[in-house]
């Protein structure tokens, strides 16, 4: 096969491999050099040995995720601040169709944040059943496991999600309607009208890397939060403005500064309100982003 005709069927799984390694590994610019790698190990391989290139394709960039979670666990651990995935802008279809509550929330900031704390096989098993419906024996032979052991490893992976934060089935309407308030409220600097709409054990986190200022923990409580967007942070009725925009399938919203992006906010929301605010403002994971809105 020429090199022009390997690219062209390359680029027709392109979407998907990029949707998978970015599942895996929470970061898109990490997502595009392991799709790139695979796509290195597809032109130089020897195509008659090659019967499902999907297939193959699908196996060889999880390996590659495989791979680089292990060095990606050790560089968070010694993360500075709260480590937050780097935000996907997903109305153009980059992650893929997310027609379902479901699908969305496979893909939000909260599930990549839970995605953590499983170890690099079990995320993959969880990946590859949750979010592209493989059946354990094809999961077995992307994985080179038993099909015994990958249903062990789902059971054990959902076990340790469902022991983490609770998500609440909020009506998307709702979701929005949050949303808007808190960018009324943003571009107003009304702190009043943003207590209204913060619940009471309301949680900020800033993931700046140790690039910008940043809190270094979560801030926990509506008041709490409060003063620290009406004292601490520049990010909240400072001469920034405000867009809404879909991050990671659910309502978001971009900060900029004059014409620089500075800021991608997601909320978590529950029925009593917004229950999470989740700031990306480390510049180096806003980079996917811009390129994007590009």
């Amino acid at each position: 096969m020429t090199t022009t005709a390997t690219a062209d069927e390359f680029e027709t799984h392109r979407p998907r491999l990029f949707g998978l390694a970015y599942r895996m590994l929470g970061s898109a610019e990490e997502a595009e050099d392991a799709v790139q790698d695979a796509y290195l190990r597809f032109s130089g391989a020897d195509r008659s040995a090659i019967t499902h290139p999907a297939a193959w394709l699908a196996k060889t960039v999880t390996n590659l995720c495989l791979t680089r979670l292990t060095s990606a666990r050790a560089r968070r651990e010694r993360y500075a601040g709260p480590w937050l995935p780097e935000p996907v802008v997903t109305s153009d279809g980059t992650l893929g169709p997310l027609e379902s509550a479901e699908q969305r929330d496979a893909v939000s900031l909260a599930m990549l944040v839970l995605l953590e704390r499983l170890t690099p096989t079990e995320r993959a098993v969880y990946v590859l059943r949750e979010a592209f419906a493989y059946s354990h024996r094809e999961i077995a032979g992307t994985l080179d496991l038993s099909e015994a052991n990958c249903r062990q490893l789902y059971r054990r992976a959902e076990q340790r999600l469902a022991a983490g934060e609770g998500r609440f089935d909020v009506p998307a309407r709702r979701r929005e309607e949050l949303v808007a308030s808190f960018l009324t409220a943003a571009r107003d600097g009304d702190l009043a009208g943003l207590e209204r709409i913060l619940a009471a054990d309301v949680t900020w986190w800033s993931d700046g890397g140790g690039r910008v200022s940043a809190a270094r923990r979560p801030i926990e409580g509506r008041e709490k939060v409060l003063r620290f967007l009406a004292g601490g942070s520049r990010s909240f009725a400072a001469g920034f403005t405000y867009t809404a925009v879909e991050l990671n399938g659910a309502p978001a919203l971009l900060a900029r500064d004059g014409g620089t992006l500075v800021a991608a906010i997601g909320f978590d929301c529950g029925p009593d309100g917004i229950t999470g605010l989740r700031a990306v403002v480390n510049p180096d994971k806003l980079d996917f982003v811009r390129r994007q809105l590009a």
